[in-house]
């Protein structure tokens, strides 16, 4: 029996060779976010994420992208004057980037943290209930202008943050807006 499922087992890893993604790392988590909103504007499907735990430069956050892309990206940000501190492929689930989310469903509330940054919001109808982490100056602004709002109706953090704090809080956002409203 052991036989058969270390068979079975090998043929449920990921296979390693060719990958379809590839990550960005970069210096600092400026960098991060003017080069997600450059290669989004190009029309480039990318997403932050966490560095996977074998790279060990750079700061806590890579952008994933379409390795077919790769050529377009470098230029998009050789252009802008944002130099990468590596570009690779995803060859195999050692260089996995992680999730910057962490969700936790506590019944009729469901929490998304990014980074350092929690939002929190009642599923029954939608309204922010807490916004709360990251220590930067713009996070109580930021609570005063989202607690007791509808999801929908809360300003977008990214609208009014300045800070890394601000930024994380406009991902975990946007993630909140994922999973309640599809």
């Amino acid at each position: 029996m052991r036989f058969l499922k270390s068979i079975f087992s090998r043929n449920s890893e990921k296979p390693k060779g060719v990958s379809e993604r590839g990550i960005i790392v970069f210096h600092h988590t400026s960098e991060v976010i003017k080069a997600e909103s450059l290669l989004r504007e190009a029309g480039l499907a990318v997403l932050v994420k966490g560095p996977p735990p074998e790279i060990q430069t750079g700061c806590d956050m890579v952008i994933e992208f379409p390795i077919i892309n790769q050529l377009q990206a470098v230029d998009i940000l050789k252009r802008h004057r944002i130099e990468p501190v590596q570009v690779a492929a995803v060859q195999d689930y050692l260089l996995e980037p992680v999730s910057l989310f962490n969700v936790k469903d506590f019944g009729d509330f469901l929490m998304v943290r990014a980074a350092n940054m929690k939002i929190t919001v009642d599923k029954r109808d939608l309204v922010i209930v807490n916004v709360s982490g990251g220590g930067c100056p713009d996070v109580p602004f930021l609570a005063e202008q989202m607690v007791g709002k509808k999801l929908l109706e809360a300003p977008e953090p990214a609208s009014h943050g300045q800070t890394l704090c601000g930024y994380s809080l406009h991902l975990a956002y946007e993630e909140m807006k994922r999973r309640c409203l599809g």
